[in-house]
């Protein structure tokens, strides 16, 4: 399972028992959340999001430069792209 689907199911896990319909799945992506649960909810969001930053770790100066410097011998930015992507944890903001 690559480290997006992982992330994406650790906060799917948390958002479920909001999902709007009867089954418990977010196809459509809608939610029905109480107020009084709002924080609660950021909370183990943001616990899931530190978890698996801490993790992976932080890559260091050394390894990103290395990194980009090997990159640039692709033929592509799309190759490069897939050499990052393969050596590092992205997250989007």
């Amino acid at each position: 399972m690559s480290a997006d689907k992982v992330i994406t199911e650790r906060i799917l896990n948390v958002l479920r028992p909001y999902a709007s319909n009867w089954s418990g799945t977010l196809s459509r992506g809608d939610l029905v959340i109480p107020q009084s649960e709002v924080p609660r909810l950021i909370r183990e969001v943001l616990t899931v999001a530190h978890e698996i930053a801490e993790r992976h770790g932080e890559a260091g100066d050394l390894e990103v430069f290395q990194a980009l410097m090997s990159g640039r011998a692709s033929p592509s930015i799309q190759d490069q792209v897939a050499d990052l992507k393969r050596r590092f944890l992205i997250l989007a903001r």
